[in-house]
């Protein structure tokens, strides 16, 4: 997945081909979590579509079991999604808070046949309106064993492959208005999750017990999912932006490493992104809106290791870096930039034509952009430092997409509050 809504993909093989081939295929380009195998919105496939409708290149299109603003993410032969049901359902007044359930639906990524549903009550009271972002906006994240779901106030839960819980863990109690969006990440043999709306907190969960490793505090206004990266230094770093500050913890311990402010005076919701030993984070609404950091350092690092700052970036949607250059499109204004990621030099600022709001953040392959608007409208653009537009895609049937891209095989996954569709010949 990422206003806070953040917080908020295979050609088909010939009829001669079989589903052995086709199922080896997608467990060599498995897209484990949010933002895909680094977390960066950037993926190696090649053949993936540039052109489609609602008609056109659509292998086949799955109803859900209810709406949801996370993102598929793909593990061997299956699909992963979350959902909710019972209560805040668009379109359906007949629901209650005591009904909420949230899902975990596993899918089969040769036709979309739903392969099971495993819903989980709701921990009660919740919130009794969450924008317009549900009750479902964290993304899960998958390995060999087990697929980890975060679930708000609800908690953290684990399934392994066949659907069967394993663990449960609280991470806090609390609920905001604006919902739960920051999705887990792994990191050697720990579940890490952003709990800023349930606790403050960043927590390290044992993968295989759900036991808690460490916790760190003062983790306040951040929806947006944490990213390990390596310091030129070989030192690893988890880092997360918070409401006027990016920080850094050593990710086996939690300790803090560094801190640095970011002038940007609002709530944080795009994750950030990472290249050579640098951190590039976007957010806020006005005022400066992104900057870069050299990772690296100890304490206090605002006065030598903030690189730039700029009043260019997005409230909500989260970009993608390649050989040097920012790509990223803002919410509400319909605008796709791109930035020397050394300077922060804007090199083009185009608007999209008829564009209307970008929730999803940035999809980067095979040398191209994808930018998906909550209508279903995905903008591709090549992947370069001057604009170009490949192609303009309509699905618009009605529903709203506000999860982010992802892959399978050679091709795209996209997901609304009614359906999943993937995109392929």
């Amino acid at each position: 997945m990422s206003s806070r809504s953040s917080f908020l993909v295979c050609d088909v093989f010939g009829i001669l081909c079989s589903s052995v081939l086709s199922f080896a295929a997608y467990a060599q380009s498995d897209w484990p979590g949010f933002r895909g195998p680094t977390g960066q919105g950037t993926s190696d496939a090649g053949g993936l579509q540039v052109s489609w409708s609602a008609s056109d290149n659509v292998a086949w299109k799955t109803a859900l079991p209810g709406p949801g603003a996370s993102s598929p993410i793909v593990w061997g032969d299956h699909i992963y999604l979350t959902c909710y049901t019972g209560f805040f359902v668009p379109g359906d007044s007949s629901g209650s808070m005591d009904k909420l359930q949230r899902h975990l639906i596993a899918i089969r990524p040769d036709d979309g046949e739903i392969l099971w549903n495993q819903a989980v009550p709701a921990r009660l009271p919740e919130e009794k309106r969450i924008r317009d972002h549900g009750f479902a906006a964290n993304t899960p994240v998958a390995d060999a064993e087990r697929v980890y779901v975060f679930f708000g106030k609800s908690g953290v839960l684990t399934f392994n492959h066949e659907g069967k819980q394993l663990w449960q863990a609280d991470v806090g109690e609390k609920t905001n208005g604006w919902g739960t969006a920051a999705s887990p990440i792994l990191y050697k043999d720990l579940v890490i999750v952003n709990a800023c709306v349930e606790s403050e907190s960043l927590i390290a969960l044992d993968r295989g017990t759900g036991q808690v490793k460490w916790r760190a505090g003062g983790i306040r206004e951040s929806w947006n999912t944490p990213l390990v990266v390596t310091a030129q230094s070989g030192r690893q770093e988890l880092v997360v932006a918070i409401a006027g500050k990016i920080l850094a913890f050593d990710p086996d311990s939690g300790k803090p490493l560094w801190s640095c402010n970011t002038d940007i005076k609002w709530y944080m919701v795009p994750s950030i992104v990472a290249a050579e030993g640098v951190v590039y984070c976007l957010g806020g609404r006005s005022g400066v809106a992104s900057l870069a950091v050299r990772t690296g350092g100890n304490g206090d690092v605002t006065a030598t290791h903030r690189l730039w700052t700029s009043e260019k970036g997005s409230n909500v949607s989260s970009p993608v870096i390649q050989d040097g250059y920012l790509y990223w499109v803002h919410e509400s204004r319909g605008i796709a930039f791109c930035a020397k990621a050394a300077i922060g030099e804007i090199v083009y600022e185009q608007r999209l034509p008829d564009a209307g709001q970008f929730y999803a953040s940035a999809f980067l392959a095979d040398k191209r952009l994808y930018y998906l608007t909550r209508e279903g409208k995905m903008f591709v653009l090549s992947a370069k430092p001057q604009f170009e537009q490949l192609a303009v895609n309509e699905l618009n049937d009605g529903s709203i997409f506000n999860g982010s891209p992802a892959v399978v095989g050679n091709r795209l996954l996209l997901r609304s509050d009614k359906y999943l569709f993937c995109i392929g010949k």
